[in-house]
């Protein structure tokens, strides 16, 4: 009897250490669920719940709640985990990465562009980087994969599949033109070589595309990549300087030629299933297939504003360092226009112009840097604010309803830019608004 009492009396005692350990676990979930519901509600507040491009979409009943994403994810607040499922919380910081797409053990996240209630315009684009125009590929920002790791890993599927499907050699034909020389162009322009397939790039601006036009000190990849007849690069918090003299070094090592500055104007079918384009150049050139590796921005979106034309007003900033004594106006708000105003401040008098209120749609690290520089009194900021007009020595600003006048010598715009949609739908791409639209689905 006294061992059955002492049994019962361990067994007990296990039981009531298992249900403590349970109780605490339990509490410890909860006050963790409710950390994150607060931090969605402020994300609600700021405007950054909702998603701006590339984002995770999470099915609630596949989700177990393991946390992989939240773990793997390289950006702080996008994800967290409320009472045993994921969920977003500054869903428009995430940059597309992935990583929670690849981390998740049972697949409950998706990458989708555009939402329920906002549309995404968007190419048609199959499985093999195709748009409803056979012969005509997609890779890489266009498509919707913006993040420089994606398009480079995009630019080599899509020239891999056309060398798939590649025609008899014709002469005078190439077997194809790959327009765009960012990450998705420079990848494809190395597989093309790899596969021994004719081709030409063509790059309106520098080697580097979107990347180019980085400011100087940007870092732009943080996660290894692929590169066809390099191998994988593992760099990370790489600079944009870095990322371009390894691009270049590979070209050069394999005799590649890319054509600088020059744009394609046109791509007209021809009868035979070939792609004559046309360039700026005056030069043309005959394809079999096309691969469109170019930005979503297309060309700079303008202010519309009387005096934009003048020289003192740019769409980019290449080499701040160079910019001295100056009284500078950086217009926009995001993190282009915040980087750049910050990289300005140190030499130069620097306002920044924001049409909103805040810096909701910038990068935490942006918004906090911005945020410590305009509280020290590096830079001035003026919000809800639009320039009306630029003149050789001064601006208007409308600030409210307050319009001032601030003298200034150089103006840098960062509105964003246009989608190439007339360039696209003139060679037949067909373009439409997306609504939740599925990137990845599965690994």
């Amino acid at each position: 009897m006294e061992v059955l009492i002492e049994q019962i009396a361990i067994y007990g005692t296990a039981i009531l250490l298992c249900g403590l350990v349970i109780f605490f676990y339990m509490r410890g979930l909860s006050k963790k669920s409710a950390i994150v519901e607060k931090k969605v509600e402020v994300a609600k507040t700021l405007g950054t719940f909702e998603p701006v491009s590339l984002h995770p979409y999470i099915d609630l009943n596949t989700c177990i709640g393991s946390a992989a994403c939240v773990a793997e994810c390289p950006e702080k607040d996008i994800l967290g985990i409320v009472n045993g499922k994921a969920t977003v919380i500054h869903a428009s910081n995430c940059v597309g990465h992935g990583a929670c797409f690849h981390a998740c053990p049972v697949e409950a996240i998706s990458l989708r562009i555009g939402t329920e209630k906002r549309g995404v315009d968007l190419p048609h684009v199959d499985q093999e980087f195709q748009t409803n125009i056979k012969g005509i590929y997609i890779a890489g920002e266009l498509g919707g994969m913006g993040l420089i790791r994606n398009s480079v890993e995009q630019g080599q599927q899509a020239m891999a599949n056309i060398a798939r499907h590649r025609k008899p050699a014709t002469e005078g034909v190439l077997d194809v033109v790959i327009v765009g020389a960012g990450p998705a162009g420079i990848a494809a322009t190395l597989e093309a070589k790899k596969q021994g397939l004719t081709s030409a790039t063509l790059e309106q601006d520098s080697l580097g595309g979107t990347v180019y036009t980085f400011p100087r000190a940007k870092l732009v990849m943080t996660a290894p990549v692929d590169l066809p007849l390099h191998g994988q690069v593992k760099l990370y918090d790489t600079t944009k300087d870095e990322l371009l003299q390894l691009w270049q070094s590979v070209i050069s090592k394999h005799g590649i030629e890319i054509t600088e500055r020059v744009k394609v104007e046109s791509i007209v079918p021809q009868k035979d299933g070939t792609f004559k384009v046309s360039t700026n150049a005056g030069k043309d050139y005959v394809a079999s297939n096309v691969l469109l590796a170019i930005g979503r921005r297309g060309s700079p979106r303008k202010l519309g504003i009387p005096g934009e034309e003048a020289s003192k007003v740019a769409y980019r900033l290449l080499e701040p360092e160079n910019i001295k004594g100056k009284k500078v106006v950086v217009v926009g708000g995001g993190d282009a226009g915040v980087e750049s105003a910050m990289l300005l401040m140190a030499d130069n008098e620097v306002t920044l112009v924001n049409r909103n209120e805040n810096f909701a749609g910038c990068k935490p690290k942006n918004k906090d840097a911005i945020t410590a520089a305009i509280d020290s009194g590096a830079l001035q900021a003026v919000y809800k604010a639009n320039l009306v007009s630029i003149a050789p020595d001064h601006v208007l600003c409308k600030v409210g309803d307050e319009v001032r006048q601030m003298e200034n010598d150089l103006v840098f715009v960062f509105a964003g830019g246009e989608l190439p949609t007339g360039f696209l739908q003139k060679a037949g791409i067909e373009i439409t608004k997306r609504f939740g639209h599925i990137v990845k689905k599965h690994k």
